[in-house]
């Protein structure tokens, strides 16, 4: 089967759009991001934007799903890597550690932004960013139970609480690591679910220490 090279060339450049978009919205927000801003930051024309995007909403919900994919690249993938069980589920939280920290996004977690910009926002974006948000706490809770089941986590684990606690300690790190560089808090958040899963892994030497 013969490849269009303008297929190629037309998708390539959608997504290096949608990977500024998603950078900018963590700067501007996504309810200030546009079409015209888009191209202003690309030094492209408004109108040749237009073939991909027809609306604002249009740009924004395939920003979302470009935020989605990128995190499924960087985050989740890797984690998968690791052995199924307490291992896989802090892979999963140092590989986010890591996305935030290698200054892709100038605002470290374009989900902490738009999630807390669009709480009250009711729409089809709103819609889809809480979707998202239910498919990552349901990841982390299946991480969980899967250790538990495995063994590796006490069976009195409470596996929402658990999910809820990591997921809280990755986003603390999005928030105050822009706000105020000078804290420690990547070491914080390692560390704080290091000790969680070691206090509850019967063997503890699964996991790396946590004085790093």
């Amino acid at each position: 089967m013969t490849v269009d090279g303008r297929v190629v060339r037309g998708e390539r450049t959608r997504t290096m759009v949608l990977d500024t978009a998603v950078a900018l919205a963590t700067e501007a927000g996504l309810d200030g991001l546009s079409l015209g801003q888009l191209a202003d930051r690309l030094g492209v024309s408004k109108s040749g934007l237009f073939a991909h995007w027809r609306s604002k909403e249009e740009l924004q919900l395939a920003t979302v799903e470009r935020a989605r994919d990128l995190v499924i690249e960087q985050v989740i993938s890797p984690a998968l890597r690791a052995p199924r069980g307490v291992r896989r589920l802090f892979a999963l939280h140092e590989h986010r550690l890591t996305y935030y920290g290698d200054g892709t996004l100038p605002g470290a977690c374009f989900f902490a932004k738009a999630e807390f910009e669009y709480n009250v926002h009711p729409g089809p974006v709103r819609d889809r960013l809480a979707e998202c948000l239910d498919e990552w706490l349901v990841l982390i809770r299946r991480l969980v139970t899967e250790s538990v089941t495995a063994g590796e986590l006490a069976a009195h684990t409470d596996v929402g609480q658990l999910a809820y606690e990591i997921d809280a300690l990755g986003l603390a790190v999005a928030l105050q690591s822009r706000l105020n560089p000078s804290e420690p808090s990547y070491q914080y958040s390692r560390r704080a679910v290091l000790a969680r899963l070691r206090a509850l892994c019967p063997e503890p030497d699964l996991l790396p220490e946590g004085s790093t």
